[in-house]
């Protein structure tokens, strides 16, 4: 099956995990829990790189941090599931609130925080 979509792959993760009769444990908290530990994961094969060395991994490496990213996703769309959250409709929103956080003559080419912001 090829997953195309963000609806799609909500109901595999949601077949899968019914399969195997997860939403026993699939709690929230325990989804939250398990989506910081995949993302700690996910830094793992970046530690003591450069910045330009981050930017080249081996191919064993990216591939590492391929199949992490797809843990970190699977879980959050898990947690998107368990809460009946709009994943598309949340980030489309974010983003409408970052804007206004972050207007681009204020913050092109700064890293600062939008409070902390010149």
């Amino acid at each position: 099956m090829t997953i195309t979509s963000i609806e799609q792959l909500a109901e595999a993760v949601r077949q899968f995990g019914r399969e195997r009769d997860w939403q026993l444990y699939h709690s929230p908290k325990n989804l939250t829990a398990a989506l910081i530990v995949e993302a700690a994961e996910l830094l793992e094969p970046f530690q003591w790189l450069t910045e330009a060395q981050s930017h080249e991994l081996p191919p064993e490496k990216l591939e590492a941090v391929r199949q992490e990213m797809a843990d970190v996703l699977i879980y959050l769309v898990s947690l998107a599931n368990t809460l009946e959250v709009d994943l598309l409709k949340a980030a489309e929103a974010k983003l409408a609130i970052n804007a206004r956080k972050y207007p681009v003559e204020k913050a092109k080419g700064s890293c600062a925080k939008y409070n902390e912001a010149g």
